[in-house]
C-alpha cells in the first residue's frame, strides 16, 4: 500500500480512519483515510490489485474458480492493511462482473464468512452517482455543468450534472475487459474489428446520445485506470510533460485521438516499450482507447480533465454526508471504544444523566478501594463502560433488564474491545442488579478464573454505584472513602434529601462487601473541601471529584 505520512495540524483533528475498497471488474482499489472535521478526509494510503475478476466472467456469466481466489487474496490484504492503519470500518462495493455473475452472490457470501467484509452490490445508475460525487468534491469545476465518463473493465458509467449532484447518470456494457474479449481478435487490432467495435460503441451510446448532449454540460471529466493511462500516453505521444499526478490534468480529444491511432497500430511488444503504460494494462487498453476516443466524438467533446478521484472516493463521501451525526460523535468522542459504548447507549435510548452519574460514582468507588482490589487502569476502564451502559436493557423491557443489558452489549458490535473484553463488560453491566455472579450461570461460568473475580470486584463497584443514584436524581455530588481495618465508610456529598439512597445501600453493598472481605457502611453528610489531595491509603480518607468519570 502506498502510505503518505506527514505531521501538519490535520494530524490531531482526524476523527476516524475509514477503508474503501472498488472490487471493480479489471482491479480492485482501496484507499484508506482519516476523516476531518467538516465532513471532509484525508487520504493516508492507496492500493490497487489487478485481479481480473470479469475475465471470462462477462462473457460467460460466472466467476471462475481462480478469479475468486484472486479476489479472495487481493481482499485478505486489504484487510490486513486497513487494520494494520488502524481502519476502525471497512466499505466495499462491488460492480459490473459480480452484479452479472449467477455466483456473485455466493463469492460476496464467501467474502463474508472468511473475512467478515461485507461488500454491497450497486446498480449502474448508483455506481455512476458515486463517481460523479467523487468528482464533484475532487475536480474545481468553477461552478459549471460536468459530463463525467468512467470506464471500468465491465461497465461504462456516463453522468451529467451540476454542482448539487448527478441530475442523469447511465451504465452501459463497454468496459475494457467485455470489450477486448469480443472485439480484439488480433494483435494488432485489424481495422475489421476496430470498425465493429466503434459501430457497437454507438450503436450503445445511441438512446443516450441526444439527452446528454442537449444536457448543457461545459467540461467534461474522465476518471478509471483506463483513462487515465490512456490520458498519460496521449500528452506522452503529444510530447507534453506529463504530470504527476494526473489529477486536473487537462487532455484534448485530439490527442486522445491521435493515441488511439498509434495503440491500434501497435502490437503488445511495442506497448510494453511505451513511457510510463503499465504492463497489466497493456493488453486491454487498446479497446479502452477506442472506447473512450468513440464517446468523446459521439458526444462532441474536445477537451477532457483527468480525475484520479473515482468509485472509491464516492463510496468515502457517501459513507461521510450520510453519517454526519456518527461522524460529529466521533468529534466528540476521539477514543473508539467510548464512542462505541455510547452509540450503543443511544440506540438504545439510554437514560444519559443518571448513566453518568453512575460511571462517576462507580469510579469514585473504585478508586478509593484501589488499595484492596488491586485492579489497574484496565479494569477502571471496563467498569466505566460497564456503568454507562447498564441500564441498555430497559430498551427491551423493564423486567429483567440486567439480563436484556448483558444481551445488548454482547451483541452490540462494540469496536475496539477483545471478546473477552466484551463478554467482562456485558457480565459487570449483568450483576448491577440483584443476585452475585455464580459459576453455574454460563455466562458468568466461562469466564477465566482471574477474570470471574474481576467482573465480582467491578460489578460490586456498579451495583452500589447505582443505589446511589437510585432515585434518578444526581444528588450524590462526590464522596468520600474511609477504609480502617476491615470497614469501609462511604461518606456522600448530597444536594437533597438522599432517604431512598441510604435505604437501599445495606442490601446493594453486599457484593462488594464479600468481594473486597469488608463491612460497607453509607452516609450522607458534607465532603472535606480541602480533602481531595489525600494520599489514597487503607487507613486514611480520599475524597473524589468525579470530573475524570464525565470528560470524553
Amino acid at each position: 500500500m502506498v502510505c503518505e505520512r506527514r505531521q501538519d495540524a490535520f494530524e490531531y483533528n482526524h476523527l476516524v480512519k475509514i477503508a474503501a475498497i472498488d472490487l471493480g471488474s479489471n482491479s480492485f482499489h482501496m484507499v484508506v483515510v482519516e476523516t476531518l472535521r467538516g465532513g471532509a478526509f484525508r487520504v493516508i494510503g492507496t492500493d490497487k490489485e489487478m485481479v481480473r475478476l470479469g475475465a471470462r466472467t462477462l462473457s460467460r456469466g460466472k466467476l471462475p474458480a481462480s478469479a475468486m481466489a484472486r479476489g479472495l487474496d487481493a481482499l485478505r490484504k486489504y484487510k490486513r492493511l486497513a487494520e494494520s492503519a488502524g481502519a476502525e470500518k471497512i466499505l466495499a462495493v462491488a460492480t459490473s462482473a459480480i452484479r452479472e455473475a449467477t455466483n456473485g452472490e455466493d463469492f460476496l457470501e464467501r467474502v463474508g464468512a472468511e473475512l467478515e467484509i461485507w461488500p454491497r452490490t450497486v446498480a449502474g445508475d448508483e455506481e455512476a452517482r458515486l463517481i460523479y460525487l467523487a468528482v464533484l468534491h475532487s475536480v474545481h469545476l468553477e461552478g459549471r455543468r460536468a459530463l463525467v465518463v468512467d470506464i471500468g473493465g465491465g461497465s461504462v458509467e456516463l453522468a451529467v450534472g451540476g454542482g448539487k449532484g448527478m441530475e442523469y447518470g447511465v451504465c452501459e456494457k463497454l468496459g475494457v475487459l467485455r470489450t477486448t474479449e469480443e472485439f480484439v481478435k488480433s494483435d494488432p487490432l485489424s481495422a475489421k474489428d476496430e470498425a465493429r467495435l466503434v459501430k457497437h460503441v454507438e450503436k450503445t451510446l445511441g438512446p443516450h446520445r441526444a439527452r446528454l448532449r442537449s444536457s448543457g454540460f461545459a467540461c467534461a471529466v474522465g476518471t478509471s485506470g483506463t483513462i487515465l493511462a490512456v490520458g498519460a500516453l496521449a500528452l506522452q505521444r503529444a510530447g507534453e510533460a506529463v504530470p504527476e499526478p494526473l489529477h486536473h490534468a487537462k487532455v484534448t480529444a485530439e490527442q486522445i485521438h491521435a493515441a488511439r491511432k498509434w495503440l491500434v497500430g501497435t502490437d503488445l511488444k511495442a506497448r510494453l516499450k511505451a513511457p510510463g503504460l503499465d504492463e497489466s494494462r497493456a493488453d486491454i487498453i487498446v479497446a479502452g482507447a477506442v472506447v473512450i476516443d468513440t464517446i468523446l466524438q459521439e458526444l462532441g467533446v474536445r477537451e477532457l480533465i483527468l480525475c484520479q478521484w473515482a468509485l472509491r472516493e464516492g463510496i468515502l463521501l457517501d459513507y461521510i454526508h450520510g453519517h454526519k451525526r456518527s461522524l460529529a460523535r466521533a468529534e466528540a468522542y476521539p477514543d473508539v471504544r467510548r464512542r462505541s459504548v455510547v452509540s450503543l447507549a443511544e440506540r438504545s435510548q439510554w437514560h444519559e444523566k443518571h448513566a453518568r452519574k453512575v460511571a462517576e460514582l462507580a469510579l469514585a468507588l473504585f478508586d478509593g478501594t484501589a488499595k484492596r482490589h488491586g485492579l489497574g487502569e484496565s479494569g477502571r476502564a471496563l467498569l466505566e463502560y460497564a456503568a454507562l451502559l447498564h441500564d441498555v436493557g430497559h430498551h427491551i423491557a423493564y423486567l429483567n433488564h440486567h439480563k436484556h443489558s448483558y444481551y445488548l452489549i454482547k451483541n452490540g458490535e462494540l469496536r475496539g474491545f477483545t471478546p473477552l473484553e466484551v463478554e467482562m463488560v456485558a457480565n459487570i453491566a449483568r450483576y448491577h442488579r440483584r443476585g452475585r455472579p455464580r459459576r453455574k450461570h454460563p455466562e458468568f461460568g466461562a469466564l477465566p478464573r482471574a477474570e470471574r473475580r474481576e467482573v465480582e470486584v467491578l460489578a460490586g463497584h456498579l451495583r452500589l454505584a447505582d443505589c446511589l443514584d437510585r432515585s434518578h436524581r444526581q444528588i450524590v455530588r462526590g464522596l468520600e472513602v474511609v477504609g480502617r481495618g476491615g470497614t469501609l465508610r462511604v461518606k456522600c456529598d448530597v444536594t437533597a434529601d438522599p432517604a431512598l439512597e441510604i435505604w437501599a445501600a445495606p442490601r446493594r453493598a453486599e457484593l462488594l462487601e464479600r468481594a473486597l472481605g469488608v463491612k460497607i457502611t453509607v452516609e450522607a453528610g458534607p465532603v472535606e473541601e480541602d480533602a481531595a489531595t489525600t494520599t489514597p491509603t487503607d487507613d486514611a480518607a480520599l475524597v473524589l471529584t468525579p470530573l475524570r468519570a464525565t470528560e470524553p
